[in-house]
């Protein structure tokens, strides 16, 4: 059971950075996609904007949730207690 453990805390280490790593990026994308349709303007700029909200917008958030739970429940296999006021990083337990 332990040696399971141990496996599925690396793989959720895993896809925990690989996951906000992409959320991120794909913020970023957004963020730039906003950008230009603000220098764009026009119908053109409302099209982008109604694009990136109503298809990336709402699966970046799906993603970003599930991403967050599977870190916090990485975390609680860890028995991390990062969530706390503390200069230390203590162990649950």
């Amino acid at each position: 059971m332990k040696k399971f453990l141990q496996g599925l805390i690396k793989f959720l280490d895993v896809v925990y950075g690989w996951g906000i790593l992409i959320c991120l990026f794909v913020g970023g994308l957004m963020f730039f996609g906003f950008v230009a349709a603000f220098i764009v303007g026009g119908e053109t700029a409302t099209e982008i904007c109604t694009f990136i909200h109503k298809t990336i917008f709402k699966w970046l958030i799906y993603g970003g949730n599930i991403i967050v739970l599977l870190g916090l429940l990485n975390m609680y296999l860890k028995k991390q207690k990062s969530l706390t006021i503390s200069d230390t990083n203590h162990e649950a337990g």
